[in-house]
């Protein structure tokens, strides 16, 4: 049971990422040929060479082909919905990110735990993903036969694997806590933000908290590889909210820069997160890479769509304000290809964005313009090589392994059409 979405076989240059290493980096190119849109360098493995003639028009039919499912399937199969399939999972994963959190004082407990209340933890999505990926690189190991979905999976290991879905969870909601201290924002999934319900200084310690709780979870699997990753990864989320912090003009306006930047941010966490499943599993370096590859490019595509969402979302979708990067100076993918189309919004761009009648100007270029579109299509790009990715994995038979990996590539799909 397998899928061919790609049009061009992974398997040829996936030997290209075994012990390289996964610092990303982007650069900017004039591109020709569809075939030479994006490509990766044997020197530097994970350098993309982004397009700057709009060479991303049609990446979204190039999803469509690769993502159409087999005319065979069956309806039960079709039914399947990759949050539905680790339901349970997801919900022992959230009872113990709730036991994990208290603390002996008061305050703190009760701004840790804000976002893991009933109600607002969000759609778990970094949690599905790692379950999923446990799943898709499930190694066959004598036991009983059983309809369980993961019932391949040894216990040990199934909970170890969860740990790493919840240290993933912490992290990423304290990165949330210390984002909206820093952005002053007032809403969070469609509630009031900690720093406006508790204050700034409470929050910033609130998620220094969940940092502290995920580094205790992180040590208990003793494991130094994954911890060197997951720590990778915060360091990451610190680097990425420095460079979104810079005014320099060249750096605000360029591609390159926003690319790296993104994927230090969003990125990094699910790519660094997809290979320590791997590693725990005990999967060759060459498997980790793919499982690496995923996540970075599930990562790159779901930030993508979440920047053209804050130009076409209401804050009641979104459940925080739309357009609030541009009304903060944060120049994302939408403006940039603009900036494209229309070098004049350049010089718009450099006085920052702190005019409200800048952003007004600005707004109307992006209308204009095909931004929002390149963007979405830069998007649909980097969803491909994820489901390239999953199709690159050593093949199996066994069916729970296949609805994991299908699922995975269902996740990506959700990515490019979520509308929050």
């Amino acid at each position: 049971m397998s899928w061919r979405w790609a049009l061009r076989s992974w398997r040829s240059s996936r030997a290209r990422f075994n012990g390289r290493s996964h610092e990303m980096n982007f650069s900017t190119a004039p591109c020709g040929a569809l075939s030479s849109r994006t490509s990766i360098s044997p020197e530097n493995p994970t350098k993309v060479l982004v397009c700057r003639d709009g060479g991303y028009l049609g990446a979204r039919r190039l999803h469509n082909i690769r993502y159409q499912h087999d005319h065979d399937r069956s309806s039960e199969e079709e039914s399947l919905d990759p949050f539905s399939l680790v339901a349970d999972e997801l919900s022992l994963i959230a009872d113990r990110l709730r036991s994990t959190i208290i603390a002996e004082v008061p305050k703190l407990a009760s701004a840790a735990e804000y976002f893991f209340k009933m109600g607002v933890e969000g759609k778990r999505f970094r949690p599905t993903v790692l379950l999923h990926m446990a799943s898709a690189l499930n190694m066959p190991i004598p036991r009983p036969v059983s309809n369980d979905l993961f019932s391949n999976l040894s216990e040990e290991l199934r909970t170890r694997q969860q740990r790493i879905a919840e240290i993933t969870e912490m992290i990423h909601v304290a990165s949330l806590l210390h984002d909206d201290v820093l952005d002053d924002a007032d809403t969070r999934r469609g509630i009031g933000s900690l720093n406006l319900v508790m204050g700034n200084k409470l929050s910033v310690l609130a998620g220094d908290f969940l940092l502290s709780r995920a580094c205790i979870a992180l040590a208990s699997l003793g494991n130094t590889e994954v911890v060197t990753l997951m720590a990778t990864a915060v360091e990451h989320l610190v680097n990425g909210e420095t460079m979104q912090m810079t005014t320099a003009a060249d750096k605000r306006c360029s591609m390159e820069y926003y690319l790296q930047k993104t994927f230090y941010k969003t990125a990094s966490l699910i790519s660094n997160s997809c290979k320590a499943i791997a590693i725990l599993a005990g999967q060759t370096a060459e498997v980790s890479m793919l499982a690496y590859n995923y996540g970075q490019n599930l990562g790159l595509a779901y930030q993508l769509i979440d920047d053209v969402l804050d130009f076409t979302g209401t804050s009641s979708s979104l459940g925080k304000g739309s357009l609030s990067d541009i009304h903060h100076g944060i120049v994302t993918a939408p403006i940039l290809f603009a900036m494209e189309e229309y070098p004049q919004l350049r010089k718009v761009v450099d006085r920052g964005l702190k005019d409200p009648a800048d952003v007004d100007v600005a707004l109307e270029y992006l209308g204009k313009s095909q931004g929002i579109k390149r963007a979405r299509e830069l998007a649909a790009e980097h969803a491909n090589y994820a489901i390239e990715a999953i199709d690159a994995l050593p093949k199996s038979h066994d069916a729970n392994v296949y609805i994991s990996r299908r699922a995975l590539v269902d996740l990506t799909h959700k990515v490019l059409t979520r509308t929050k």
